[in-house]
Order: structure tokens, then sequence, then C-alpha cells
């Protein structure tokens, strides 16, 4: 498009401007998004949340022994605003704290897949997903299930359908 020249290009441009500039920044709250939190031991239940657009996602937990790790949270919707996706993870692998209870639950969407795991791949350790009866999985949360659940955790994955308004 050439640069304008008369009058009228000028206020087109002026308000196009603005505009195409409001759209950048809104699609840019919508960008995948990385926060660092510390899981905290301790017995009490502690909870960390992020939201993006109309989705949240929130990790709640109980952890015993050690002293505090360093855990990511990482969301994000696809370019179709069709899913959501939630990770919570320790980076370095394996966690050494000892969870007596966790949840991780989404909001603004249902869950179409979930999975947790014991440890998390990195410096080619792979991912150890915890036995199917270690968890439940429900519309909008994965959580651990009394009495099966082995009290490790390093690492939760959601994939949640997003509403679909239909015309």
């Amino acid at each position: 498009m050439a640069a304008p020249s008369g009058r009228s290009d000028r206020r087109l441009w002026a308000a196009l401007v603005p505009a195409a500039l409001l759209c950048l920044a809104a699609r840019a709250a919508e960008e995948p998004s990385t926060a660092d939190f510390d899981v905290r031991p301790g017995g009490e239940v502690h909870s960390f949340s992020r939201s993006l657009g109309d989705y949240t996602c929130t990790f709640t937990y109980s952890a015993q022994g050690g002293t505090n790790e360093q855990w990511q949270m990482n969301i994000g919707v696809s370019e179709d605003n069709l899913l959501f996706s939630c990770s919570v993870w320790r980076p370095q692998g394996k966690s050494y704290l000892f969870f007596t209870q966790f949840k991780a639950e989404v909001k603004g969407a249902n869950i179409e897949y979930a999975m947790a795991y014991s440890q998390a791949a990195v410096g080619g350790q792979s991912d150890i997903p915890l036995k199917q009866e270690e968890f439940e999985i429900t519309e909008t949360t994965v959580s651990h299930r009394e009495g099966k659940f082995r009290f490790e955790l390093s690492k939760l994955m959601i994939v949640a359908k997003t509403p679909r308004d239909e015309l």
C-alpha cells in the first residue's frame, strides 16, 4: 500500500493505525505465557494461578520435605482459539518433595486430555507418567486420587477445549 497522498487518505491512515495498534495489543495479551513460582513444603495448601483471556489455570497443592522448589506454569491458546493448554512442571525434572495432594483446575474450557508425571523430561531423562489409578480427571480438574497417589509429582499437562460460539 502506498503512503497517503491526499487529505482523505491521511484521515484513513489516521483511523487505521490506532485500530491496528489496538488489535496488536489485544493479540499480545493472548500470547502464551510462562510464569515461575515456588512450590513450598510445610504441609499447608498453596495455590498458583494464571489467566489468559477468558481462561484460567490454577494449581493447588500441599507438599512436605526439603526446601522450596522452582516450578513453572505455561499457558496458551491455540491460534484458532479452540484449545487452551496449561502445563505445570519442575524444569529441573524430578521433584524431591512429598506431595500430599494436588489439583489443577481450568476455568473457561473443558479438559480433552490430561496427564500427570512423577518425572519431567530434561537432560536426556524421559517423562515418567503416574499410573492411571493415582489421579483422576473430570471436565475441569486433574487431581490426586486419595489412597492411590504415591506422593510423587513433577509435571501436569492439560489440553482443554474452549466453548465455541455457533452462528
